[in-house]
């Protein structure tokens, strides 16, 4: 499976973009869940360690630069960066680049310059000579203070002396450049260290005086090269021959050489791309961007850091020669937590190859630009980008957002007032409505089973209370094609690509739940692919893993002509469900299987009753981004039982009464009563410890944004919570939606 190339990524929801990574192995077990759970973030104590007078976090996003390959080997880059359109200019120009075969990179030894100033010398010239004469006893002397580095092949592999001419009345000085190979580890200490080690014996040789002791940060002995060969096919496109893109890139590039006004513009673009990466990874970006603009101006006069040209084939020709040193290692990449995931997330080896890396990113990052300047012109994907920030900033919400920021880059007046005022008409022309059927697009074709939110009477439910439920516009669809070769199960938006093993132990019970539902059909030998196409956030207790069976039945029924009544495909996925969660109410699959709205108890056969409804009640849905696990929130609640079954039975005692109460409340539309009773019963889930902080923190802004109520729906302890939001629904989104989580606007009933 590709690595680094994931088709319209930038289109999937946070949770599902890091559920995509995992299912790769991009990232591990743990980092995923930190990843997901923001564990990853700073903590002010460790702040507070780092430097001084600390009194906050500030924080910026992470992007991944997609689809890069440097050396034949495929990269996911991550990119910490506040400024729209890098991450995207990084990705396009990697994937263009990726199908001439990517990039090509090379780098000489991660080699750091420490300098040691003498002064006061009275003969500059023979301290030159017989420093020189003594480097093996200062390189000796130098590596005896750090004798692991040399172990690991690094330590002081050279040393040189400048003469700096001063006026007629001063003396001259004399440099010593300490050349030391610091391996992975960033070395500045170090270099510091060993700088201070020699100083006394370079005063001796020399009969001089030591001043300044210090690395210095311009690191041209750690230079990287980057290139790439761009056929004309690749370059062509928005009405451009290939040819006319080739000669306007090389023509710009020259500009820039000639030109330091614009080498500056040109290089920040190349810096825009490598300072990201440095700061995901812990690096010091600051040194890395002194380096590279001093790098610039060595020949005098400030140029740029690439060269473009055409081959004999007519093919253009891009190439970097730029100084970059960095590390993988030591105390000030251990200190971020976030730095340590997205080190293991690149699978980078060494700092050389770290190097390399990036290298590539910033002529990638070039190349995008230089692309879209001579095309259609850079401000076109800017403005695509500002727009959305700008629609953002407006409050307008998932279900009209796209539109919002299509009409601001009609009008050409991308500004906040005038997002509000789109939004504004939006509400009032009723559009809001119609837009929120266009979210998702379903295939008719396809097997279809929604998802579910639990209004009233979650967890009591398994213990035989009742409960109301209603299918939600989010759905999990699926088909069969045929196939060969045994069984074979694609979620593209998941990452999944399986053949599914026969006779052995699973490790995801997706597969288990498969293998139950084949073999009960009668199905387990035939050859064919099952392709699903998932809408719901997986593990939100918004019914997916219910809704999946279900869709899978259906497509399989559908695609072998089997006679399968509702109630059997009912069943058979509470089978499924017993394997997902240990234990199941059943609510799941018969909101899946029948999608009524209805007032449920668990039996055989269990009790539905559908309820009438006078209108649609309005709900927001807030996603927590955290997975709730049915299975270990349930078993959580029958172990509380055991220990006190009086205390807890009294609890779901009190729940049946509140939901039975829900049902003539919604059946007379009192509203302002079922918003009661929802956050009476999110007070007695409380009592049973299924909520969480993120689930609290939902409920608690959409109740002081106008929620009537609110209450987690599901097992609790992440997922979801909806709120009823009669009239209030834009505003209640929109403030969790500042919080950082994600809503869902829908209709029930």
């Amino acid at each position: 499976m590709e690595k680094s190339r994931i088709p319209k990524f930038y289109k999937y929801a946070i949770a599902d973009r890091l559920r995509l990574l995992f299912e790769r192995n991009l990232l591990n077990d743990d980092d995923y869940y930190q990843l997901l759970n923001y564990n990853n973030i700073l903590t002010a104590d460790e702040a507070d360690k780092m430097i001084e007078n600390v009194i906050g976090i500030f924080g910026l996003p992470i992007g991944l630069g997609l689809n890069l390959m440097v050396n034949k080997k495929e990269y996911v880059v991550p990119m910490v960066v506040e400024e729209p359109s890098i991450v995207a200019a990084v990705s396009s120009s990697s994937k263009l680049v990726r199908e001439a075969g990517g990039f090509q990179s090379s780098s000489t030894e991660p080699i750091l310059i420490g300098q040691i100033q003498i002064v006061e010398v009275e003969n500059p010239a023979r301290a030159k000579n017989v420093i020189l004469q003594n480097k093996e006893e200062i390189i000796n002397l130098a590596n005896s203070l750090h004798p692991r580095m040399q172990a690991r092949g690094g330590g002081v592999k050279d040393v040189e002396v400048r003469i700096l001419t001063r006026t007629a009345q001063e003396k001259d000085m004399v440099i010593v450049h300490l050349l030391v190979d610091t391996r992975d580890a960033m070395g500045a200490n170090l270099v510091n260290s060993m700088c201070e080690g020699v100083a006394s014996l370079l005063e001796k040789i020399s009969g001089g005086q030591v001043f300044l002791r210090i690395l210095s940060n311009l690191t041209d002995r750690s230079i990287v090269r980057s290139n790439c060969i761009i056929p004309l096919e690749l370059l062509k496109g928005k009405g451009f021959k290939g040819e006319q893109v080739r000669d306007g890139i090389i023509l710009a590039n020259e500009f820039a050489s000639i030109d330091p006004y614009r080498a500056a513009t040109h290089n920040k673009g190349i810096m825009n791309g490598i300072d990201p990466v440095a700061i995901a990874t812990g690096n010091d970006w600051r040194a890395i961007e002194a380096a590279a603009h001093a790098y610039a101006a060595r020949g005098g006069a400030y140029t740029a850091l690439t060269h473009y040209y055409k081959n004999d084939k007519g093919e253009l020709v891009a190439s970097i020669e730029i100084p970059i040193k960095v590390g993988t290692v030591g105390g000030p990449l251990e200190s971020n937590p976030s730095n340590r995931i997205l080190h293991r997330l690149m699978g980078i080896e060494s700092a050389t190859e770290l190097a390399e890396v990036m290298g590539a990113v910033g002529l990638a990052q070039n190349i995008a630009a230089l692309r879209a300047l001579v095309t259609e012109g850079i401000q076109r994907g800017h403005m695509t980008l500002h727009a959305r920030s700008v629609a953002s900033a407006a409050g307008a919400t998932a279900d009209i957002f796209e539109t919002v920021v299509e009409k601001l880059i009609n009008d050409g007046e991308i500004k906040v007032w005038k997002a509000q005022q789109i939004v504004e008409n939006l509400r009032a022309s009723k559009q809001v409505e119609e837009l929120e059927q266009e979210v998702i697009e379903y295939i008719p074709e396809m097997a279809t089973a929604y998802g579910k939110v639990i209004l009233l009477g979650e967890h009591a439910v398994v213990y035989e209370s009742h409960a109301i439920a209603a299918p939600i516009p989010l759905a999990i669809q699926a088909k069969v094609h045929p196939g060969d070769n045994g069984i074979h199960l694609l979620i593209p938006r998941w990452g999944v690509e399986e053949k599914l093993q026969k006779g052995v132990e699973h490790k995801y019970s997706i597969y288990e739940s498969l293998d139950l539902i084949l073999n009960r059909l009668g199905l387990e030998d035939k050859d064919m692919k099952i392709e699903i196409f998932p809408h719901i956030p997986r593990a939100a207790g918004l019914g997916g893993s219910a809704a999946l069976a279900v869709a899978i039945i259906r497509a399989l029924a559908h695609y072998y002509k089997l006679s399968i009544s509702n109630e059997e495909i009912s069943h058979l996925a509470y089978e499924s469900e017993l394997i997902a969660h240990g234990s199941a109410s059943g609510i799941d699959n018969t909101l899946a299987t029948y999608g009524k709205f209805c007032l449920f108890k668990k039996g055989d056969p269990p009790f539905m009753q559908n309820i009438s409804l006078k209108q649609p009640l309005s709900f927001v849905i807030g996603l927590t981004g955290i997975e709730s696990l049915t299975a270990k929130m349930v078993a959580r609640v029958r172990s509380g039982r055991e220990e006190n079954q009086k205390l807890y039975d009294h609890i779901f005692e009190e729940i049946d009464n509140v939901t039975l109460k829900s049902v003539k409340a919604i059946e007379a539309d009192d509203q302002v009563k079922l918003g009661e009773y929802m956050n009476q019963n999110q007070g007695l889930l409380n009592a049973l410890q299924v909520s969480s902080p993120e689930l609290e923190e939902i409920i608690a802004i959409a109740r002081k944004n106008g929620a009537l109520g609110a209450k987690l729906t599901g097992a609790g302890g992440g997922g979801a919570a909806i709120a009823l939001c009669p009239g209030t629904s834009e505003r209640v989104s929109m403030a969790i939606r500042k919080a950082g989580y994600h809503t869902v606007v829908t209709k029930l009933g």
